[in-house]
């Protein structure tokens, strides 16, 4: 690989990081770069840790006999059971346990290695690999992704040349910028949507950050909460107060994200949620989706807690309509993407009433007018109330409880 071809292939990556182009397809377009230009690869991995709930980081795979780019693998935590072992048995392991940047393994020479991969790459014929890790300084790390890690073999029966290793140390810090880059666009967007909600997390993504910028739109509001949280938190045993908040919690938010609704806020053991839709009758009956779902995981988790014997409780939850106004609401160095509005002071002192009325849900009439006939059938007045703050009173509506929707 001659220095022009150099040149043009960290000019490629450059670009390419500009564009914003995903991690699988830059990965595998410097790897067919590469091949163009002489270098023989075979395959090549990079991994990346990341800063997501779920995820410790995503791997990116390239081999020559493939025509697809592979899919991003995102691994969980490797700091327990067989996550561990695996990563204890890599090679990356060794190399940060031993302070090493670079490490090459002649695969056609050695006999056998104590990594977990390489042995299987050399059955397949491969007899050379070299592996590197990129690291980032503090002031460049995102939580745990302080380095760019990454494998590269070759076929050849000598194995890499020294032009080649030398060519790689040149093109892989890019390389290893490049992914970076794209993963903080990544991590953005993830922190955005689990703390704002999606579609709150995807508008302030693309700009939208300016205090009082706040559009007028209907929306359907959901809020819930549940049932003697205070009576639970001041009983129960501190260490069980977390996890019980995650389990109902995370049931109620699986529910609203499996129907399109996007979560805005966790007050304590409350969750303030929007449906949008282009038509509101469709907006109510993906709420009413989402809380049938609930109900139905609410049974199976209250079964399971109480075979763990351990506290259970029940979810409140009122639904309403309205125009609201949505967007940034606070100062200029402390901003809440959310909704606020008469409509939403409503909404909570619906679902308050659940307790009174001993109900698990409550709508407002305003939402069963604005709910698809066949659902509007279902409700069943409770009568005019007088709500704590609003005016006039309201008339709510449950489903009747001789006619069980399914």
């Amino acid at each position: 690989m001659n220095d022009q071809q150099l040149r043009d292939i960290v000019l490629w990556l450059s670009e390419q990081g500009l564009k914003g182009l995903d991690e699988p397809e830059l990965f595998a377009g410097f790897c067919e770069q590469c091949r163009a230009a002489g270098l023989d690869l075979a395959r090549a991995l990079g991994l990346i840790d990341t800063l997501h709930p779920e995820f410790e980081g995503r791997a990116f795979q390239w081999n020559d006999e493939s025509d697809i780019t592979p899919e991003v693998i995102q691994y969980g935590s490797t700091t327990t059971g067989e996550a561990l072992l695996n990563w204890q048995n890599s090679i990356f392991y060794h190399m940060l346990r031993d302070r090493t940047a670079e490490r090459r393994i002649r695969l056609s020479a050695d006999e056998g290695t104590t990594y977990n991969i390489l042995d299987k790459l050399k059955g397949e014929g491969h007899t050379d690999c070299v592996s590197m890790i990129h690291h980032f300084t503090d002031q460049g790390r995102v939580g745990e992704m302080d380095c760019f890690y990454s494998y590269w073999t070759t076929r050849s029966d000598g194995g890499f040349s020294e032009d080649d290793i030398a060519a790689l140390r040149i093109l892989l810090p890019t390389l290893a910028l490049a992914v970076k880059a794209g993963s903080c666009v990544r991590i953005i967007s993830t922190l955005a949507d689990v703390y704002l909600g999606a579609d709150a997390g995807q508008r302030v993504v693309k700009g939208s950050i300016a205090r009082g910028s706040a559009e007028r739109i209907e929306t359907v509001m959901w809020f819930s909460d549940l049932r003697g949280y205070t009576r639970i938190s001041d009983t129960a045993a501190p260490d069980e107060i977390i996890p019980l908040l995650n389990d109902y919690s995370g049931t109620v938010i699986t529910a609203i994200h499996d129907h399109g609704g996007s979560v805005l806020k966790l007050i304590g053991d409350g969750v303030l949620a929007i449906f949008n839709a282009d038509d509101p009758g469709t907006a109510c009956a993906n709420a009413i989706a989402a809380e049938r779902q609930l109900r139905r995981m609410l049974a199976e988790l209250d079964a399971r807690r109480q075979a763990e014997s351990k506290p259970t409780t029940e979810v409140y939850l009122g639904l309403h309509i309205g125009e609201v106004f949505y967007g940034n609401i606070g100062s200029q160095t402390r901003l809440d993407f959310t909704v606020v509005g008469p409509a939403v002071n409503e909404v909570s002192r619906i679902a308050s009433m659940c307790r009174s009325v001993e109900r698990h849900m409550i709508m407002s009439s305003d939402f069963v007018e604005a709910c698809p006939p066949d659902e509007r059938g279902h409700a069943v007045s409770l009568g005019r109330f007088a709500l704590r703050g609003i005016a006039r009173a309201k008339e709510l509506f449950t489903w009747d409880p001789e006619l069980p929707v399914a």
